[in-house]
């Protein structure tokens, strides 16, 4: 008898055990105090559906507002201030690329992208009043407008950025990336930095959630209006991107003859076509404008001038599956699967920078890089004269032929937007061992930092990975200050002696109560530190992180400085103003002391100016999603979406972790179930969502 009450016992409490286990793994929406969703399902759809409808409740506005700017429709909903846009979108195919990628898709990213668009789609029929009536134009969203944003983001903002000349509005666009491996770290677990540097705006915010499947558990950011996470970690492993410095489009000059260009010395028809495109007016009316489309062998005319229009070529256009290979990306278990998922090479741009459970760190040069016929990079990094056909590339390299480092000796890998030569000091790779095509080399001031700080620290801790992610001091000031004195002293300027005296006090970062900074930067911004003959010593391959070095013209360095002095003793008063009494965040209404500046200088914690006026100057972007990882039994991270992560003007998390970035500090991720729970702020269940 008391055998059977036994059993009885166990058995029910077995059963109690796994009703409560159903009843966590229920379709929900877990929302914490800082708006981030963590998001739990057991299919795929469920995931995204409710993914999309996370999206929607913290940026609808801005999602509709960019997915009706990526069909090439702007301008027929918003006016006449849209149609240059449009226009690129049209010259560059995206609404026919998009039908092709339909029909090439796995079926797999097809289900992920319906239910993501079902989900965003019901959240603006479930929530009418959040959004702005201007936008209720562009609802329902379908899968081709995930398709189409994808293409207008990747091809013209990152592949075909540099030669569209849209991303060199910001002077520092990137990201830092560091993986530490058990060689190196105090705690001897592999830890992760995960740092993208983009502007604080638009199509460049950063979307934060957790996503739960079946058990399987990842985190991390992806892009506002993209499908699950491009940058992120699970419990065993993490990535990071950077932007690399990847050649993989180019713009061709050709010469018209004959209502063709010439190519071979043979005059060569163009692909000729017209599209319409609607303009509101002022009035609501549309008026219809014709716009003529060319197409070369080379790729469609991007610009046209007298006797000479332009073409562009680019990567990627043949790889559909961008967003299915960073699903496989966040949803591997180690290196093996991970680096399976690298292989498919859908994604076309981007380094990628790894570490896991294991203790495996890994660096990958990724991205499609075309096979070209001349080897040097100079030849390819200008305007190419189109007339020659062998310069027309068609293939490009394997993932077996691009750059890479796993595991290298001193346990230690970055990035910093350099070359991938420098992802080790010293150098692991060799450039004479790829095409000169493969990358260009040098290594500014802000790898230089990156590396320094991990050159000088034998035993890193977690603690101390977050300082040097958030460090604020300029390498350029380390490098060149001791010139500077030197010079000083041996002039006869009392102000650049002033001067000297402030900067010596001064700490040597950009942080909001350093005195010395607001003086150091106009000066270096009046000496133009880019520019090799301002050095004795330029830089060099075989010492990439200790030149370039001293002044080439010690008069102009104290004639600068002290132009400098009257300006800012004229202006603010005193030449030790601190940097935060001038640099400030401007953002929702929020005004903050800020910090950092632009990488130029080798500051690692990048902030750079994106306005001014006659008193300050505001933060434009830089530091946008960063996350620190140590892979321990249990995984520890840090993190920080510096303007929130939401953007409806009603939302409280629009700009709410600013405060955190003006005071240099971070936050837990809530990654556990514990922790999730002890912050929940709401709960959505997809049963009452769908109903």
């Amino acid at each position: 008898m008391k055998k059977i009450e036994i059993v009885l016992i166990i058995s029910l409490f077995i059963l109690n055990v796994s009703c409560k286990s159903q009843e966590t793994q229920e379709a929900q929406i877990v929302w914490d105090t800082w708006g981030v969703p963590h998001i739990y399902a057991d299919t795929v759809e469920d995931l995204f559906f409710q993914q999309g409808w996370a999206q929607m409740n913290n940026h609808a506005n801005l999602i509709l507002e960019l997915y009706g700017s990526s069909r090439g429709k702007g301008a027929e909903y918003w006016g006449q201030s849209k149609l240059q846009n449009d226009m690129l979108i049209h010259t560059l195919g995206f609404e026919e690329l998009a039908e092709e990628w339909k029909t090439q898709q796995d079926p797999e990213i097809k289900t992920m992208y319906q239910a993501f668009v079902d989900g965003m789609n019901a959240y603006a029929q479930a929530n009418p009043e959040t959004i702005d009536d201007k936008n209720k134009v562009v609802l329902p969203l379908t899968s081709k407008d995930v398709n189409m944003h994808s293409m207008y983001v990747i091809f013209t903002r990152f592949i075909g950025g540099n030669d569209l000349g849209l991303v060199q509005e910001w002077p520092d666009m990137g990201s830092n990336a560091y993986a530490i491996g058990p060689k190196r770290s105090t705690s001897g677990n592999a830890m992760l930095v995960q740092n993208p540097h983009l502007p604080w705006f638009q199509e460049f915010l950063f979307f934060e959630s957790n996503l739960n499947l079946g058990g399987k558990n990842m985190y991390g950011t992806t892009l506002v209006g993209f499908p699950g996470i491009a940058i992120g970690f699970n419990e065993n492993l993490g990535w990071s991107h950077t932007d690399n410095t990847i050649d993989n489009a180019d713009t061709y000059e050709l010469e018209l003859k004959d209502g063709g260009y010439v190519l071979d010395g043979e005059v060569k028809q163009f692909e000729a076509s017209n599209k319409t495109i609607k303009i509101k007016q002022e009035n609501g009316s549309l008026i219809n404008q014709e716009i003529p489309l060319l197409k070369t062998i080379h790729g469609p005319v991007v610009n046209k001038k007298d006797d000479k229009v332009l073409a562009l070529r680019m990567v990627g256009l043949d790889r559909p599956n961008m967003f299915l290979q960073w699903w496989r990306m966040i949803n591997s278990n180690n290196f093996n699967e991970f680096e399976s998922a690298l292989k498919m090479a859908q994604i076309p741009f981007w380094n990628v920078m790894y570490a896991d459970k294991q203790g495996e760190i890994f660096y990958l040069f990724n991205g499609l890089v075309p096979k070209r016929n001349e080897d040097a990079w100079s030849y390819w990094d200008r305007i190419i004269p189109g007339g020659k056909s062998a310069d027309i590339w068609t293939e490009v390299h394997s993932y077996q032929d691009l750059p890479k480092v796993k595991n290298p000796k001193d346990g230690w890998l970055q990035n910093a937007n350099d070359p991938p030569w420098t992802s080790t000091i010293p150098m692991t790779l060799n450039p004479d061992d790829y095409p000169g095509y493969m990358a260009p080399q040098y290594m500014p001031f802000r790898p230089q930092r990156s590396a320094r700080m991990l050159i000088e620290d034998e035993s890193i801790t977690f603690e101390e990975l977050v300082e040097y992610k958030l460090s604020t001091r300029l390498e350029f000031a380390d490098r060149i200050l001791d010139d500077l004195f030197a010079a000083i002293d041996a002039s006869d300027s009392e102000k650049a002696k002033e001067a000297k005296i402030v900067l010596e006090n001064w700490d040597r970062e950009a942080d909001a109560d350093s005195k010395g900074m607001l003086l150091f930067y106009n000066w270096s911004n009046k000496f133009n530190v880019w520019r090799n003959s301002n050095y004795i010593e330029s830089w060099s391959m075989e010492k990439p992180n200790t030149t370039p070095d001293g002044l080439s013209n010690p008069e102009r360095a104290v004639s600068l400085l002290e132009q400098v002095a009257i300006e800012i003793e004229t202006k603010f008063g005193s030449l030790e103003t601190p940097w935060g009494d001038y640099y400030k965040i401007n953002y929702n209404g929020k005004n903050l002391p800020g910090n950092g500046i632009d990488g130029s200088l080798g500051v690692f914690r990048v902030a750079w100016p994106g306005s001014a006026d006659d008193d300050y100057m505001y933060i434009g972007g830089g530091d946008s999603w960063v996350s620190i990882i140590e892979f321990d039994e249990q995984v520890k991270a840090k993190v920080l979406l510096s303007y929130g992560n939401a953007t409806q003007k009603n939302s409280p998390h629009n700009g709410d972790q600013l405060e955190l970035f003006s005071k240099k500090e971070m936050r837990d991720a809530w990654f556990t179930q514990e922790a999730i729970k002890a912050n929940t702020k709401r709960i959505e269940k997809l049963s009452e969502i769908k109903q």
